[in-house]
């Protein structure tokens, strides 16, 4: 059984990645649904939570169909990393993550996210201010290393272990591949053969099918996996490589009807929750994945994409239940 504290996930959880703009309540309602075992919020500013920015407290909501779920921060400095482990507390959610993994520009300028992989002292200091901070569980997500020069993550591990925190996400990239080439597992598997680690080490990168989440399992003997990109659109990844895991088989890909109304239940909650306008916008990036695989969908994608009209949108994603319905043949 892995346990994050007193939390328990199962013998091999699968969590769902922090993701901006897309790990929102209505997409992890649709991840919960098919199978995912940890997940997390969108990253939260530290700056915009202690400013009561309207953008980073709405990210503080969380359901309880949703738990366990942690609630990520970023950001570089201490005081501020403090009073927004405070004010997560009183969110309530199971743990509390500290992004130190992402690669963006805008947030890396400001030392923060993977930017303080070239100050592991200082990621260190700010770790050790958050646990002492809180009483929730504090986990953190990162990367190997700034570059492939500087890989540290072995001494990141160790000294996060030794600060209080309760499980380490690793990304098998550096900052500067930000999310090109392939992800590196290596050196995550060294942290798993580390008798002084403890904790839970789960991997993140490149896993996009049941057979590489097997595959990584034996080879790294991590605790657990976090998938990221190849859950956009496809939230039924969680509940194939479970499948998978118990059977060795695969599962049936979703019918033509279990993604429209996924696509549906998707629209709608996003739009009831961020609005008629981000509720659109921020649905489009999965109709893509949603749809792979149909013959001349693009005509219906397009549509998607481009409209803003609520009800031409689910008029469009009711003609290509209706279209596919019976020449849709999975890949």
């Amino acid at each position: 059984m892995v346990k994050i504290d007193q939390i328990e996930l199962g013998e091999f959880p699968l969590l769902l990645a922090p993701m901006e703009d897309v790990s929102d309540p209505p997409f992890r309602a649709l991840c919960k649904e098919n199978g995912a075992d940890l997940m997390f919020t969108e990253f939260i500013s530290t700056e915009g939570l202690i400013r009561d920015a309207d953008k980073s407290v709405q990210k503080l909501d969380i359901y309880e169909d949703e738990r366990p779920i942690g609630i990520q921060i970023f950001g570089s400095v201490l005081e501020s990393m403090m009073m927004s482990a405070r004010i997560v507390e009183e969110a309530k959610p199971e743990l509390l993550d500290i992004n130190f993994g992402c690669p963006v520009k805008k947030v890396v300028c400001k030392m923060a996210g993977a930017g303080i992989l070239q100050d592991i002292p200082r990621m260190v200091e700010l770790t050790d201010a958050v646990v002492k901070s809180t009483n929730l569980p504090v986990t953190v997500k990162t990367r190997l290393g700034w570059d492939n020069n500087s890989i540290k993550i072995q001494e990141v591990a160790e000294r996060l272990q030794d600060v209080g925190i309760q499980a380490l996400s690793i990304h098998g990239r550096t900052r500067k591949q930000m999310y090109k080439g392939e992800a590196d597992w290596t050196e995550i598997g060294k942290i798993k053969e580390n008798p002084r680690i403890h904790i839970p080490i789960f991997g993140n990168g490149d896993i996009d099918s049941p057979e590489k989440c097997v595959e990584y399992k034996k080879r790294y003997g991590v605790d657990g996996v976090m998938i990221g990109r190849a859950a956009i659109g496809y939230p039924w990844i969680f509940r194939e490589i479970k499948h998978f895991i118990k059977t060795g088989e695969h599962l049936p890909p979703p019918t033509v009807d279990e993604r429209v109304d996924t696509a549906l239940k998707h629209l709608k909650t996003s739009i009831a929750w961020k609005g008629d306008v981000l509720g659109v916008l921020e649905t489009r990036r999965h109709y893509g994945s949603y749809f792979r695989g149909f013959r001349d969908i693009k005509q219906y994608r397009q549509i998607l994409v481009d409209t803003m009209d609520h009800n031409e949108l689910f008029d469009t994603l009711e003609t290509i239940r209706e279209r596919y319905k019976y020449e849709y043949v999975p890949e």
